[in-house]
């Protein structure tokens, strides 16, 4: 059974959009969050011809292994594009992405006194897809809650400008996607870690097509190996997906399948089934390679 195509770009999002490139005009430097869970699925494919990014934060690094962290890591970077991984609610990883922010700062104004200007703060808009913790980096960097924060997609509705001491000034944007997802192995993606609306998607459909990559990951994209086993007491060699899921529903849910579901993605997204990466950098290798030519 296949999930109908997924779609969701509601009016906010559009009228986002239209003034962020506005507001990019001003920035100097872009930080570009992505889920760690799926750094290819949660970038936006038009992004680049907003503006280049400047630092690509992995944010929710807690949720996967650290080998796969550092796999990342190493297929992101860029010299003049840092990679920094992050637990935003928690803290982690803030150092560092202050620190590259500073470097930034400190290039911006040797420019600046290079033509006789005054310093001045430097300007970083903070983008990405709905819900990948956009607003909690910056209410971290700020030490105060200044941007709307909440666990589901599309809580920041419109743009705004937030101030960091006299160093820095922050642009706290809404989570944006493209017009249609024409890419729906993503949007699947983007489903299964809460990033769209749970509005525009089947549950059971949805945790029928996070088992199948679960079933399919290689040792260092989950950890533990058993995590699924250890949180419902059920093998999963023993099951299907769809199998597993019925199962689960048995014993569990009073045979209910879309209680099953919404129970394996619940506790999937706030981290009970283990560590868990469901996009490796070999994908997108194998992705690049498989397109080479084609343009």
């Amino acid at each position: 059974m296949q999930s109908p195509p997924l779609q969701w770009y509601p009016g906010h999002m559009a009228r986002a959009v239209k003034t962020l490139a506005a507001h990019l005009q001003r920035v100097d430097v872009v930080i570009e969050v992505r889920d760690a869970r799926i750094p290819r699925s949660s970038t936006h494919p038009l992004l680049a011809t907003l503006a280049p990014t400047g630092v690509i934060v992995l944010n929710r690094r807690d949720q996967i292994p650290i080998p796969l962290a550092q796999a990342w890591m190493a297929y992101l970077t860029r010299p003049d594009r840092p990679v920094i991984l992050t637990e935003a609610r928690q803290g982690q990883g803030l150092s560092q992405l202050r620190q590259a922010l500073a470097r930034v700062g400190q290039r911006l104004n040797q420019r600046r006194q290079g033509r006789g200007m005054l310093p001045r703060a430097v300007r970083v808009a903070v983008v990405g897809c709905p819900n990948v913790g956009k607003s909690a980096l910056i209410n971290r960097l700020l030490g105060r809650r200044v941007a709307a924060s909440a666990p589901k997609a599309g809580v920041t509705r419109q743009c705004q400008w937030v101030r960091l001491g006299g160093d820095l000034e922050l642009l706290d944007t809404p989570g944006i996607l493209p017009p249609r997802l024409e890419d729906q192995q993503a949007a699947i993606h983007l489903a299964i870690c809460d990033d769209i609306s749970e509005a525009v998607y089947d549950h059971y459909l949805i945790a029928l097509a996070f088992l199948e990559r679960w079933w399919h990951l290689p040792a260092q994209a989950r950890h533990p190996q058993n995590g699924l086993e250890k949180r419902y007491q059920l093998r999963p060699q023993d099951h299907t997906p769809a199998g597993y899921l019925a199962a689960l529903a048995e014993k569990k849910c009073g045979g209910d399948l879309n209680r099953s579901a919404q129970m394996v993605l619940n506790d999937f997204r706030k981290g009970a089934l283990g560590q868990i990466g469901l996009e490796l950098p070999e994908d997108e290798m194998e992705l690049e390679h498989s397109n080479i030519g084609q343009n």
